[in-house]
């Protein structure tokens, strides 16, 4: 589901880029993802927007109150692995060969994502199935933060935005043999 989503975005992005005039050459991807699995030969494309997952946290907030209890429309109880909610760092890069160019075309991803805070399958058809909505709320670094970043991809630093895509739910399954105890009364003998 993480891959779905970051190729969402992408996808999307460049839909958009295109459909504004924004590209160089309409037939190239101007949105892609960093070529390079590690740090040491993580290279950014030059003449487009890279995107990038940074961190992935867990979402506490939204849990349900009894994880392993699923109240199913029948009304009855079934026992589930718990869901995993998760929240995804996303950093877009923009990297060109004139510095102006490199902050114009991060005007645009701001302005997208401004325009565009909520995904949800009545706006976008073309969001996988699983995912339920996708929300995106810009995040701001401190200046230390931000520093440390960009030393630990160790590569110069480029124009960018961070954002945070909430919530991605990887959903438990039932548990096939496991239904849940009904309550009984239990009497203490004194």
């Amino acid at each position: 589901m993480i891959h779905e989503t970051l190729v969402f975005l992408k996808n999307s992005l460049n839909a958009h880029l295109h459909a504004s005039g924004k590209p160089h050459d309409p037939k190239e991807d101007q949105v892609v993802f960093p070529v390079g699995q590690n740090t040491e030969n993580l290279t950014f494309k030059l003449g487009a927007i890279s995107v990038m997952m940074l961190n992935i946290e867990q979402e506490e907030v939204l849990r349900a109150p009894n994880l392993y209890r699923r109240t199913m429309p029948d009304g009855s109880v079934q026992r589930v692995n718990p869901e995993i909610r998760l929240n995804l760092y996303v950093l877009f890069v923009s990297y060109y060969q004139q510095y102006e160019d490199s902050l114009r075309n991060l005007s645009a991803v701001i302005q997208y994502f401004q325009n565009h805070r909520i995904f949800t399958h009545e706006d976008s058809p073309e969001l996988n199935e699983g995912i339920e909505q996708l929300m995106i709320e810009l995040i701001t670094l401190p200046f230390a933060e931000h520093n440390e970043v960009w030393s630990s991809l160790r590569v110069p630093y480029r124009p960018s935005v961070l954002y945070k895509i909430k919530t991605l739910v990887f959903d438990g399954d039932a548990l096939p043999t496991a239904p849940l105890m009904a309550e009984q009364d239990i009497k203490v003998l004194e």
